[in-house]
This record gives C-alpha cells, structure tokens and sequence, in this order.
C-alpha cells in the first residue's frame, strides 16, 4: 500500500519503511508524526483519490532528526556596473520513518526497528572519527584530557629502606679520592727535572750566539788600491 500526502506545501509518494524528508516539523528525535493530508491511496491496482482529501486516511511516522539541508548559492549580477552578490542558504528540514498507513479499516505497518541514527553521526564513522567528541566542546574537550592525563600518571615511588647504607657506602669512595689527589703533583715535578738539560743547553748555545755577533761586528779589511795602469 502506497499514499500522497501533503505536508510543508509539497506532495510526496510513501510507503511503509519508506524514509522521508520534509519542510522542518515540530518535535524531538523518536516522537510520533502523523499526516492527516492523505490525497490519494493505492493498495495493488486499486487506487481511491481523495475529494480533495481520502476521508479516515493517515500516515504514521517517526521523527528521526531535525537538520539543515544542503547549502543552496545565490548568485546575482548586472553586467557593465561591477555589481556580483554571491549569498547561501541552507533550509532546516526533518527526517521521518513512515512505519504505517491506515485507511477504511485498514492499516499496514513496518515491520522494521526505527533506528534514531543520525546523518551526521554515519557521516563520522564512514570517515573514521570519534562521534562522541564531535558534540562536545573544545573546552569539555580539554578538560576531559587533563582528567585523563592525571589518572594515566604513576604514583611516585616511595624512597627505598637501603638507600641510606648506599649513602654510607660512598662516603668512603669519596675520602679515597681525596687521598689519591696529590698524585698529579708528582707527575707534575718530574717534567720539571727534566726541563733542567734544556736550561742548559740554552746556556751552552748563549757563547755561540756571541761568537757569531763578533764576527758580525768585525771591520772589514780596506781594499787594497788599484795600480795606475796610464803611469806605466
């Protein structure tokens, strides 16, 4: 069994189980819905059209959700005056669950569960998000995870009962370090020892560099007059 029935201006053609979207209707998510407006019927190859409506017909339904629909552009524009308006509009509208029609005496219903499952909320998980942090605010959001922070963090550990012989224990390690600090002195004296040959080969290049400033100093011999060679 199929009818037509009026709603939000608009004519539509329902079945039982059929999901329909209309105008925005009054209610909230699971309430019942039923349409008086029945302008025709149709059971198999018997049709009954109504005058204007079918006398003791209606449509049965469930609200799943109220939403926006698509966004729909207006674009306006007047050539040769630098004139473009571009708006949007997105109409509320209402998801509905036909789960019955009665008319004459007659009812058929659907035999299906009316699932509340929202549009959004499928669109999430065909995406692979959190439904469940979608309705919730960035601020809850943060809150909720410095919650969770805090309960994830390990309790500190209490200070162990032989902690204190370790302490003890390294105090000697200390003192036997500080007895080992004048071995950097001796290691320090025995270059010294050895630096003393140096010194005296200083000493013993000193004479030789006198020697050379002597022969520096030294006057050179007059040359000695060249023969006349015109007086001979």
């Amino acid at each position: 069994m199929y009818a037509v029935i009026k709603t939000g201006g608009k004519q539509y053609r329902v079945s039982p189980g059929d999901l329909l979207v209309v105008e925005k209707l009054d209610g909230e998510p699971g309430a019942a819905v039923a349409f008086g407006d029945v302008l025709m019927l149709g059971d198999g190859e018997a049709i009954t059209v109504g005058a204007p409506m079918v006398a003791g017909a209606s449509v049965a339904a469930t609200l799943i959700e109220t939403r926006k629909g698509e966004k729909v552009k207006i674009f306006k524009k007047i050539r040769r005056q630098n004139y473009r308006r571009t708006r949007g509009h997105r109409q509320d509208e209402s998801v509905l669950r036909v789960v019955g029609i009665t008319a004459g005496g007659k009812e058929t219903k659907w035999d299906g569960e009316v699932s509340l499952v929202t549009k959004a909320e499928l669109d999430a998980r065909a995406r692979g998000l959190d439904w469940t942090t979608l309705n919730v605010s960035k601020k809850d959001l943060k809150v909720a995870a410095k919650a969770q922070a805090k309960a994830d963090k390990p309790a500190p550990k209490a200070p162990k009962a032989s902690a204190a012989p370790k302490a003890a224990d390294a105090a000697p390690k200390t003192e036997a370090k500080a007895e080992a600090a004048p071995a950097p002195e001796a290691k320090a004296e025995a270059p010294k020892k050895a630096a003393a040959p140096k010194a005296e080969a200083k000493k013993a290049a000193a004479p030789k560099a006198e020697a050379t400033e002597k022969k520096a100093a030294a006057p050179k011999k007059a040359a000695a007059p060249k023969k006349d060679k015109s007086a001979e």
